[in-house]
């Protein structure tokens, strides 16, 4: 089955082909908007849209020139539909229904998270279930024990925050800009990780649910004081890896699994990847990240997905389409179990 995906969520437009015969990702594009939003300091809805709808075409043209394949080689098509901005998402699945409707092909809408969990799967080494997920990106940090696709069980979640939004409004206070989690951590290098004594959040609560909001104000604060910028990056990093890992081996714990993925944008953090790294080798674990580059949004993910549960019947009805602004994984049964042809 060779499927074309689409993904469309928020501001990265993108497309890919993955052949479920090989397990081959043949094709994988991605736009950024990032030039497009800077001016705001933040995505622009319509903006996201508009732009999406811009690149779409080209992307799809280019990815089919990368895998070398003319569009009647196409066997489904799957898309993003949410969880995400909902103009950003209908641009996306307007534009793959229409081409499966053009071609008289299946298509299958498909969750955004249930991608970025199933990222790892697309590199060398893929995990093998059950795992312990830690998925960190702009809008969502949750902790959730995967026992197979589509059977998530979710044990805890930021309560505001996430990471990346953590990161990004941090970034912001320092002056690095949108998007500045990365700015921010390439800043976090030339400072000293101990110079401010920042709280861990809710470390001392039971339970497994995340708070950053706190830490934030505290970053406003700590400039407002005169910190040298450098080392108010390196310390906030520090105090969210802290508090990731502490509430990480709970989970652990509680489960008694010995593997973890971590998915998401902030999974691109190397500080982070080493750390977690280091910390399942000492407890006889395995860690797993998907590759640097398919950590943000990204359609090759969407692809895997939807391979999976394309081969496992699953269909949408053939007419119509529709987007979810909110769609938590809970939701999501087993590939075969859900809506089938």
């Amino acid at each position: 089955m060779l499927v074309l995906a689409v993904e469309s969520s928020c501001d990265e437009t993108a497309i890919a082909i993955y052949d479920g015969r090989g397990g081959q990702l043949l094709a994988h594009r991605v736009h950024s908007q990032t030039d497009v939003h800077t001016a705001y300091g933040g995505v622009v809805p319509e903006l996201a849209a508009r732009d999406h709808m811009r690149r779409l075409p080209t992307l799809a043209r280019g990815a089919m020139s990368d895998a070398g394949l003319g569009y009647d080689r196409l066997d489904a098509v799957a898309y993003t539909a949410g969880p995400g901005l909902a103009g950003a998402l209908m641009t996306g699945a307007a534009f793959a229904k229409g081409l499966a409707t053009a071609r008289g092909l299946p298509a299958l809408a498909i969750n955004h998270l249930e991608g970025h969990l199933l990222a790892p799967m697309l590199g060398e080494d893929p995990p093998s279930f059950p795992f312990l997920a830690l998925l960190v990106s702009g809008g969502h940090s949750q902790l959730i024990e995967v026992a197979a696709v589509g059977r998530y069980r979710l044990l805890g979640e930021s309560l505001d925050d996430a990471v990346g939004e953590a990161f990004d409004k941090s970034a912001k206070l320092m002056g690095l800009g949108y998007p500045g989690g990365a700015a921010l951590s390439r800043l976090a290098e030339e400072g000293d990780p101990t110079a401010i004594p920042f709280t861990r959040p809710m470390i001392n609560r039971p339970g497994l649910d995340l708070s950053f909001s706190g830490l934030k104000t505290a970053v406003a604060n700590a400039v407002a004081a005169g910190y040298p910028h450098q080392d108010v990056a390196a310390s906030f990093e520090r105090t969210v890896i802290d508090t990731l890992e502490i509430k990480l081996r709970r989970a652990l714990d509680q489960t008694g699994l010995e593997r973890l993925v971590v998915a998401g944008g902030v999974a691109a953090n190397r500080p982070l990847r080493a750390r977690l790294t280091a910390m399942m080798s000492a407890r006889d674990g395995t860690a797993y990240f998907p590759e640097i580059a398919l950590c943000t949004d990204n359609a090759a993910m969407i692809a895997l997905a939807g391979y999976l549960r394309l081969s496992a019947g699953e269909r949408d009805p053939s007419a119509g389409f529709s987007v979810r602004a909110r769609w938590p994984l809970e939701m999501l049964a087993a590939p075969g179990q859900g809506q089938a042809a």
